[in-house]
């Protein structure tokens, strides 16, 4: 029987990874995009379009659905609630529904951001409360109830949350890890004058390394009885590195790799001001791994210190 994937966001920094590692594993894939889908390699998708999700269901055929497209930047979310909603929330609940009346598995990939980051609750897991500090954070909340609620009988949806991702890039600003870059770049002259956050704190994870786990998650899974009554499979997973860092440590790695000054940046270690209406970023959003260990998943990654002397060439001008 030929396995077959479908990854919405096949496009973007998480969903490219998802098709390769997949693929390597011997999967029939196809991801999907919108504005940068170049067909045949990805398919042309509108996750607002109900008829487009269920045609491409219909003619794939996939025993797995990895849910990867949505609205993650929380200042772009602010300035387009609606667009962010529909995408973030009505369009992932509409998929849940496509995906489980014809009985396959959903994995909707959400954000540690579920979590407020109150200084000293971290790590947090699974069964924590969640209370989104942002917008952002909101939309996907919901987006997991949603998914969560439709599959309830089925156990035909899963939940994956992951911290701030890097990795390879078509572009920086993909990654809110990887655009620090450029930010390195320009301070390397002494009248930049960037302020750089060294308050909330990182646990970067790379995208290869999420796409390794949701691979062995997918297996896992369509493996185990469909029944959830007769599944003890959880329906909310964990996935995150142990690099502790913040952004302006990184911006400190990032110069010491490429033999830059650091002239330009200041570090920040006031926080969120209060008096800000910009999104609010939480101080520490740790989640804990401790159900996929359980599960038997390696849960290991790749040093981002390593990665990044590895790959910084690149980044070279």
């Amino acid at each position: 029987m030929n396995k077959t994937a479908l990854v919405t966001g096949g496009t973007g920094l998480l969903g490219r990874q998802v098709v390769q590692v997949f693929q390597r594993a011997g999967w029939q894939v196809t991801g999907t995009g919108f504005s940068r889908a170049e067909p045949p390699t990805t398919v042309r998708l509108d996750l607002g379009n109900e008829d487009e999700i269920h045609k491409i269901l219909d003619k794939v055929k996939p025993q797995v659905v990895v849910h990867c497209a949505a609205n993650r930047f929380p200042e772009k979310c602010d300035a387009d609630p609606e667009g962010t909603r529909a995408l973030n929330v009505q369009a992932t609940s509409t998929l849940a529904q496509a995906t489980n009346n014809r009985s396959i598995l959903l994995i909707y990939i959400s954000t540690d951001y579920v979590f407020p980051g109150t200084p000293g609750e971290a790590a947090y897991e699974t069964t924590s409360v969640p209370r989104p500090p942002n917008f952002y954070g909101q939309t996907k909340l919901d987006g997991e109830k949603a998914v969560l609620a439709v599959t309830a009988s089925t156990g035909l949806g899963l939940v994956l949350r992951v911290p701030v991702l890097y990795g390879k890039a078509q572009e920086p600003k993909e990654s809110a890890v990887n655009v620090l870059m450029d930010a390195v770049w320009k301070a390397s002259e002494k009248s930049a004058n960037i302020t750089m956050d060294d308050w909330s704190i990182r646990y970067p994870t790379n995208t290869e390394d999420v796409a390794r786990v949701l691979l062995d998650v997918t297996t896992k899974y369509l493996g185990s009885p469909r029944d959830s009554a007769a599944s003890p499979l959880p329906k909310i997973l964990q996935f995150s590195s142990e690099d502790r860092t913040t952004k302006y440590q990184i911006c400190q790695l990032f110069a010491e790799i490429m033999g830059l000054p650091l002239e330009g940046m200041k570090p920040n270690q006031q926080g969120n001001d209060p008096n800000s209406t910009g999104a609010q970023r939480p101080y520490d959003c740790h989640l804990s791994t401790r159900i996929l260990k359980d599960l038997g998943i390696d849960v290991q990654t790749q040093p981002f210190d390593a990665w990044w002397r590895r790959e910084a060439r690149a980044f070279r001008r």
